[in-house]
């Protein structure tokens, strides 16, 4: 949220109000559609608010390894985290309600993601 000229409007994460899921339409990040419903409907049965981050088409943007991970191991991966301020800087800062988002949100991906993941149907 640092720059908001560099995300979509409407699309800037805010801190203490859940986990961000990062998208990019030139495949930048490792999420798509099969894998950000996942992480939706797993906040959704937690109670845990899930927050969708765009980078502005026209914006250059870094990656992360997740498309490497998925192109190379044939794994889902989706790219999820908590929003931040200066992140990878020496006063980077975070909300505190995120770590409790975060912690139920992966309780929630050990407990109930084999009957989200056998509901999908894939044609």
């Amino acid at each position: 949220p640092n720059y908001a000229s560099k995300h979509e409007k409407g699309h800037a994460p805010a801190m203490n109000e859940g986990m961000v899921i990062k998208t990019n339409t030139n495949q930048r990040y490792a999420t798509n559609g099969v894998t950000g419903f996942v992480v939706r409907e797993l906040g959704r049965r937690c109670g845990t608010p899930v927050q969708e981050f765009a980078v502005r088409n026209d914006c250059p943007c870094g990656s992360t390894i997740g498309p490497i991970l998925t192109a190379n191991t044939g794994m889902r991966a989706v790219d999820l985290g908590m929003p931040q301020l200066s992140m990878h800087s020496c006063r980077e800062m975070m909300g505190k309600s995120d770590l409790t988002f975060a912690n139920r949100l992966f309780r929630a991906f050990y407990t109930d993601f084999r009957e989200v993941d056998d509901a999908l149907e894939t044609k």
